[in-house]
């Protein structure tokens, strides 16, 4: 590699490090408006080849002025984003430069062996039955599509249909059940399906969000086609958990499917603290997580895992085309297991944070994030003009303020001005609120307290007028 070629890395190198090591003292929020960053980005693709550093120089500006540490800032609580570990960040930059395919063990025999023993690491950590089958696809939605599809292979070749092969025209009804408060994504993968979200029977939930098992166990007994059940760890705004060991209880009575959405919500069978309120988990057929949530690695991480690994091989490769290996025993192939087929080594952070955390280490940042959470509640809860909305359950705190829409949607906006942390809203149960996720692992009380002052002095403008 000549000096030239050698430029650029070291920019972003340095740069990397530059924005790493300031992100205690970063504002949580961009600087730039779109008009200055299209400016900035814009214009005519250029006719001619630019210097890699300068564009490289570019890309570190425009981020330092119109980016927001969603992933690695520790006062972001915005969205249940996670952070980046070191040696996550440092697996994920050596993947960069390997760039090698992790689709087929032939392409990369070290990172299929990785990424199966990170596979089966998660299953030993979450308590899932052995044998589980192990994906590794984008992020959740694609993680709930792998396992959506699975189920909908093994209802339909129960009952005589090929669905590889014949698709789903003059198909049998497979039935969908899936809770009031489940997330955008289990929609999005149905319809990717073919299901479409019109024809979900949807079962409705108690104040904090969770399934009824009641109403559940009514809707699956007037089924008059196979169900696929949808329940759901770590609602999105309250956190709260489905009962999911009676929902299975009720549906594999019925000869159901049950799915689970535990984006966030699976890491708390991570925590022996945490872990009775997912009791009955490991009775599931399929669950979906990220990594790039409560794991605090980079972005572009789902995992899936599925007790019928064969169908959960028949709904991802049908048959394999003649320029691919022979399948051999013990040997991986990724392909097998998530949509995607050219695809970076995802699972190579997760082995890194897995390896370097321990069980320990894991339980200690989901234990610690559910601490802050309570921290936040506690201080807030005393506040004049503050009404919590919900009681923390996991690492989600629902909050709002004047009793009115208006100043909670002031009170945010103030919030996310200060450039001191950011915090998003939302509305639940009809009611705009403001959503607290901690889920950061370099989050600590001190970070807790300084945002704390400043929803104080948010308030008490906001109720001034």
């Amino acid at each position: 590699m000549t000096n030239s070629e050698r430029a650029p890395l070291d920019l972003a190198y340095r740069q990397a490090m530059d924005y790493l090591t300031s992100l205690r003292d970063r504002p949580v929020g961009a600087t730039a408006g779109l008009d200055k960053l299209v400016a900035m980005l814009g214009g005519p693709m250029p006719d001619s080849p630019a210097a890699a550093v300068e564009t490289v120089e570019l890309l570190g500006r425009v981020v330092e002025e119109g980016g927001i540490p969603t992933a690695s800032g520790p006062r972001f609580f915005g969205y249940v984003t996670g952070g980046t570990l070191p040696v996550a960040v440092a697996a994920d930059w050596l993947v960069a430069a390997w760039d090698q395919t992790a689709s087929l063990y032939n392409l990369s025999p070290a990172i299929s062996v990785a990424e199966h023993v990170a596979g089966q690491w998660l299953t030993e950590l979450f308590g899932l039955p052995a044998g589980t089958s192990v994906g590794f696809p984008t992020g959740c939605t694609m993680a709930h599509m792998t396992a959506l599809a699975a189920a909908r292979h093994q209802l339909l070749a129960d009952r005589g249909w090929d669905v590889e092969r014949d698709g789903l025209r003059d198909a049998p009804e497979i039935d969908i059940i899936a809770g009031a408060q489940r997330h955008m994504t289990i929609d999005m993968a149905l319809r990717y399906l073919g299901f479409g979200t019109g024809r979900v029977r949807v079962v409705p939930v108690d104040e904090k969000g969770r399934m009824r098992v009641d109403e559940l166990a009514r809707i699956i007994a007037d089924s008059a086609h196979p169900p696929i059940v949808c329940a759901q760890l770590g609602d999105v705004n309250s956190g709260a958990v489905d009962p999911v060991g009676d929902i299975c209880d009720v549906a594999h009575r019925h000869g159901a499917w049950v799915h689970v959405d535990g984006a966030f919500g699976l890491w708390a069978a991570a925590s022996p603290a945490l872990r009775p309120l997912v009791a009955g988990v490991e009775k599931a057929d399929s669950w979906a997580t990220d990594a790039h949530k409560w794991l605090n690695v980079p972005y572009d991480c789902g995992i899936v895992f599925m007790t019928r690994p064969e169908a959960h091989r028949a709904a991802m490769l049908n048959e394999r085309a003649g320029y691919l290996p022979e399948e051999r025993p013990g040997e991986r192939d990724a392909i097998e297991w998530v949509p995607d087929f050219s695809r970076r080594a995802r699972s190579l952070p997760v082995w890194a944070a897995l390896r370097t955390l321990g069980r320990s280490g894991v339980a200690d940042i989901v234990d610690r994030c559910c601490a802050l959470t309570r921290r936040f509640a506690e201080q807030l809860a005393v506040v004049p003009g503050v009404e919590l909305l919900n009681d923390v359950v996991l690492n989600q705190l629902l909050v709002r303020f004047g009793g009115s829409d208006a100043i909670t949607k002031d009170v945010i906006a103030r919030v996310q001005a200060s450039g001191e942390c950011w915090f998003g809203g939302t509305v639940w149960q009809g009611m705009s609120a403001m959503r607290v996720s901690v889920v950061n692992w370099q989050t600590t009380e001190s970070d807790v307290d300084r945002s704390l002052e400043v929803i104080r002095t948010a308030v008490a403008a906001a109720l001034a007028g």
